[in-house]
């Protein structure tokens, strides 16, 4: 049977990016609205309650207007935006934690940062090797696409530095996510920036070793991290001989690829995961959530 996908937003570098991937997939009917109808309420409001799926790919607020709209019980929701991410009713749409995708009415896509951030820690609290009180700094890079049409032409306009800084207050939005699904007690300090390249992304959580559970070594995390991901292909866990890591190295894929350094000493670890902002960051992700909840393979239309 064909599904009925409704992409409100569908032309943002999001929507733009899914439609990519859903393009010429005969198990689905993508419907879009012509651009005199995007902004009309009654418009919308039709298309979202005749689609068996809705992906939102909109501000939070509209996202939120967006699901007030739905009033059938049968349309089922993807939010790309970050107004649900710890709402409860939700089910977070990172399946390689466990969160049953499958089953869900209401799916909010994780943030890029936080893919990354997750992947590396969350097994780590589960396993009992990091405990939920650990106080934890997250540094993350970004290419500029993840900021969206107005970053875009700042940056393609040659109107930014190489690499800025943001978020300094230490308030952004992905920290509570952060928190919440990683099962931490203690709030990361989160360090964002955007690097003047188009897409790609780097995150790297430093670790003492006094912040793990005795005695655990690089090859153990490691293999945590392994176990975790074994029946994920859109996840690596790298044998760690890499010289080298670049923020672009899995750029233009749907995958995410994980490391783990130790110092000789054994007493300091780096934690590093590199993706697509707009692959298993976004757009990647939302897909592969729409698979799940379709029963559709969840790889087709994906990029390795």
């Amino acid at each position: 049977m064909t599904a009925t996908v409704f992409i409100d937003g569908a032309v943002g570098t999001t929507g733009l990016e899914i439609r990519e991937r859903l393009a010429g997939r005969r198990d689905l009917s993508v419907v879009t609205l012509p651009e005199e109808q995007r902004k009309d309420a009654d418009a919308r409001r039709e298309a979202i309650n005749a689609a068996d799926v809705v992906i939102l790919c909109l501000p939070d607020d509209a996202a939120r207007e967006a699901v007030a709209l739905i009033d059938n019980p049968r349309t089922r929701v993807i939010d790309a935006s970050s107004a649900h991410r710890v709402a409860e009713g939700w089910t977070y749409g990172f399946p390689e934690l466990g969160f049953d995708v499958a089953v869900a009415t209401r799916v909010t896509n994780p943030g890029c940062y936080p893919t990354g951030f997750l992947a590396l820690v969350e097994p780590l609290v589960r396993a009992g090797l990091l405990p939920a009180d650990a106080a934890l700094a997250v540094h993350g890079t970004s290419g500029y696409s993840g900021g969206g049409k107005g970053m875009i032409a700042e940056f393609e306009g040659g109107n930014s530095s190489a690499h800025r800084a943001y978020a300094l207050g230490l308030g952004h939005k992905h920290v509570p996510e952060m928190t919440q699904h990683a099962g931490l007690s203690v709030a990361p300090i989160f360090m964002p920036s955007v690097a003047n390249i188009h897409r790609g992304m780097v995150i790297e959580v430093p670790i003492h070793a006094a912040q793990l559970a005795p005695g655990t070594t690089a090859d153990q995390l490691r293999a945590t991290l392994a176990e975790t991901f074994a029946n994920a292909p859109l996840v690596r866990v790298a044998n760690e001989d890499a010289k080298l890591i670049r923020i672009e190295d899995d750029a233009a894929t749907d995958r995410m690829t994980l490391h783990v350094f130790g110092s000789p000493g054994g007493d300091q670890f780096r934690l590093v995961a590199t993706l697509d902002n707009l692959g298993k960051g976004a757009s990647g992700a939302a897909v592969q959530n729409l698979n799940l909840m379709i029963g559709a393979d969840p790889m087709t239309g994906l990029v390795t």
